[in-house]
């Protein structure tokens, strides 16, 4: 099967921005992604609806914000942009119940909301500020690194790495945020991103600066979280510095993986039956340096690892039942990328 790999990245040092390329699943190989936008400003998280729209973080001198592009088009056609002054945001996702876009705003410790209006453009509806901080440098404010719909669609799940908190919001549907209810993490956990698992009312919380990541349970009545465990995700005895980046979950709620810049690896985790225990199996280089994100292809017979520092990505066949990782291919060009996406060939 033909599946299409969209790259987002930063565009400071030669990087064009948004890089596209085909994955053949049949070949195990991936050819060199090659530039697909490059009028964005660092477009560092994509998102890409159902309606085949992509929606990329974006920046433009002083501002940052959002843009929109039709897929559907050969090449894309730009839609809008939606800029504000300020940094640009560090995720952006799609909650597709309401027609609604989220993006969480580091640097500025805010979540924004977007209504998609009939053309697929984007107007803003809303925007919550975090306040607070954390007791590591890194915490002297609110940071806001996540935002997404709970699995219920219910309510927007808000992961603040400069608080310590998981805040879910009730969201209407004019794309409205109100009544949160705050869950606090160990201090200086610094979480970054959650997964949940869609089996159990569990979700996996990855902490940045701890390099652990969190079991909790999660009550869809009341929208709040309660900790079971936490475990960490490099070896004990690694002391140089470390940052936890992305945290995903196969589709059959078995195995979790957590990527780690500095120890510059995939570590790989059994999920129990109930969701509430992880048990590791495998830490795996990446095979270069500082990999902020990787992803599973359609299939999830394989995982593409992209090291920002060194702009090379690294290929993973991975056994479906066992969970585990054999490098597949190494050195794929990609520059500066941090986000990895891949979608059916259209």
């Amino acid at each position: 099967m033909k599946q299409r790999l969209l790259l987002g990245g930063y565009t400071r040092h030669g990087g064009a921005g948004i890089y596209a390329g085909t994955f053949d699943d049949t070949q195990d190989q991936l050819a060199a992604p090659k530039p697909f936008i490059s009028d964005l400003g660092s477009p560092t998280y994509l998102a890409v609806s159902d309606d085949n729209i992509l929606y990329a973080v974006d920046a433009e001198g002083d501002q940052g914000g959002v843009a929109s592009y039709d897929l559907n088009t050969n090449p894309p056609r730009l839609i809008n942009r939606v800029l504000a002054p300020g940094s640009s945001p560090a995720h952006v996702s799609i909650d597709e119940n309401r027609q609604l876009v989220y993006t969480s705003n580091y640097h500025e410790g805010r979540v924004n909301v977007y209504k998609i209006n009939r053309d697929h453009s984007l107007t803003a509806t809303d925007e919550v500020i975090h306040t607070g901080n954390g007791p590591r440098p890194e915490q002297d404010s609110a940071h806001v690194h996540f935002a997404a719909v709970t699995p219920d669609f219910q309510r927007l799940a808000v992961v603040d790495l400069g608080n310590d908190t998981l805040s879910t919001y009730a969201v209407s549907e004019d794309g409205k945020l109100s009544d949160s209810v705050v869950f606090h993490t160990e201090p200086g956990f610094g979480p970054r991103h959650i997964a949940f698992n869609h089996n159990q009312p569990i979700a996996y919380l990855l902490g940045e600066l701890s390099s652990k990541v969190s079991v909790l349970s999660y009550d869809a009545g009341t929208g709040s979280f309660k900790l079971i465990t936490t475990l960490p995700t490099i070896p004990a005895d690694y002391t140089d510095h470390n940052g936890a980046a992305a945290i995903r979950l196969s589709s059959d709620q078995h195995f979790l993986y957590v990527s780690n810049r500095g120890f510059n690896s995939l570590t790989v985790f059994a999920v129990s039956p109930d969701g509430r225990n992880l048990t590791q199996l495998q830490q795996i280089s990446t095979a270069g340096d500082f990999p902020r994100d990787f992803n599973f292809d359609l299939t999830e017979r394989y995982i593409l690892a992209v090291n920002q520092n060194t702009s090379n990505g690294t290929l993973y066949s991975r056994d479906p039942k066992t969970g585990t990782l054999t490098e597949q291919q190494r050195d794929i060009p990609t520059p500066e990328a941090v986000n990895v996406l891949f979608l059916a060939d259209k």
